[in-house]
């Protein structure tokens, strides 16, 4: 039985993979910087930290690069180690879950209202 996958499909991840660790690389140094400098030692300290709209637009864009970098590595292994196509499509499925949600999450945490 043949497997079926699309046209160019590796080069579309390659390039997703190669394209969200730059932008990782770049975000999370930056924003590790940020909360060095400040060093929140209480919930108001933290709440004040990520206040500024800007630090919070940095935060999930470096959360959906996170996401969709963890997606192309998940699914590459799964995809090439899990032969039974149920198990692979369950487990694939749950990938999906844990990331979109925890990204949904972040978001719902950061913009709810103090």
């Amino acid at each position: 039985m043949k497997a079926i996958t699309g046209a160019h499909s590796g080069t579309g991840s390659w390039l997703l993979q190669r394209a969200t660790a730059v932008l990782l690389a770049l975000a999370l140094p930056g924003l590790a910087v940020y909360v060095l400098a400040a060093l929140p030692v209480d919930f108001a300290g933290w709440q004040a930290l990520f206040a500024p709209q800007g630090v919070r637009v940095l935060l999930l864009l470096a959360a959906v690069a996170l996401a969709l970098h963890a997606w192309v590595g998940m699914r590459d292994i799964l995809m090439d180690y899990v032969r039974p196509t149920g198990v692979r499509l369950a487990l694939l499925l749950a990938v999906i879950v844990v990331l979109a949600g925890s990204v949904v999450w972040l978001a719902a945490v950061l913009w709810r209202p103090a």
